[in-house]
């Protein structure tokens, strides 16, 4: 007879076997492609509570548990001021799917939420550095992250559409504040849509955005809600009605800029125009 497998056991094998195209082999592409792992590293895998962080961490965990590589993990979910469902249903859930978690508390909910100029700008910068602190204090030197495929192109035309920007989102960084620390993004190729058929093949429930500003939005839980990347998110979808490839190209572009033909361009924090060079390349 065979063996009964454990819910966990269930969701990891899914992984391997039923998603092996579309999650294991794009996570297996981002961590040879941007060298995102090194050998003696210690990782700190952030987790909010949501589909992506979780899934994060279960690649993580099948990949150190197969790899020659080794490296180390620690699970680290920083409370920001969670209510108590969230807090809750985050614990049960890694419970669920065995992932042994370090909890610290923080206030940044109640900061950034008595703060009436960019709250959302203050609270993402508010997280990430007191999880540089904490996993540095743990002595990792790396975090990463969930962002996927989906969030670098969202991002990318944010940028472009509101911020006047053509900025991508890096699979890779250095930490500034955090000397000795890099942030890694180990998703980078996998599609948010992926993500959302795994977590309702295996019947999980996560929870959705926990700042009390916007709790509410997506009750739905299809990705859908009210905010400028659910905008980008909406935009997306009409166009892949029309071009299947969009993200894919939008993807490959800006792995491929060409800098002679823009006007401008930023680097190291300073601006330059064409003109810098044009008249030299003439010359030439």
């Amino acid at each position: 007879m065979a063996r009964q497998l454990e819910p966990y056991q269930m969701v990891e094998r899914s992984i391997i076997k039923k998603f092996r195209k579309t999650i294991w082999n794009p996570f297996i592409l981002a961590i040879k492609r941007y060298e995102l792992i090194q050998e003696g590293d210690r990782i700190a895998v952030c987790i909010s509570g949501g589909k992506d962080s979780m899934l994060l961490a279960k690649l993580m965990q099948q990949l150190q548990r197969h790899s020659d590589v080794p490296f180390e993990l620690v699970f680290l979910v920083m409370d920001p001021g969670y209510n108590e469902r969230n807090r809750k249903k985050i614990e049960s859930n890694a419970a669920l799917l065995h992932i042994p978690l370090t909890i610290f508390e923080s206030d940044i909910f109640e900061v950034a939420n008595h703060t009436e100029k960019n709250p959302c700008y203050l609270c993402a910068r508010m997280r990430r550095g007191n999880l540089y602190h904490q996993a540095q204090s743990l002595g990792c030197n790396k975090i990463a992250l969930g962002h996927h495929f989906s969030d670098v192109i969202e991002t990318t035309l944010i940028g472009m559409f509101y911020g006047s920007q053509l900025q991508g989102m890096m699979p890779k960084l250095h930490s500034t504040n955090f000397p000795g620390m890099e942030l890694i993004r180990p998703m980078y190729c996998i599609h948010e849509d992926a993500i959302l058929s795994w977590k309702q093949y295996n019947n999980l429930t996560f929870i959705q955005c926990a700042c009390r500003m916007t709790e509410n939005i997506d009750a739905s839980g299809d990705g859908i809600g009210a905010s400028k990347r659910q905008e980008i998110k909406m935009l997306l979808r009409k166009l892949r009605k029309d071009n299947p490839n969009i993200e894919k190209s939008i993807f490959n572009s800006i792995h491929a800029v060409c800098l002679d033909t823009m006007p401008g361009y930023k680097t190291n924090g300073e601006d330059h125009s064409f003109l810098e060079h044009y008249d030299r390349k003439q010359d030439s």
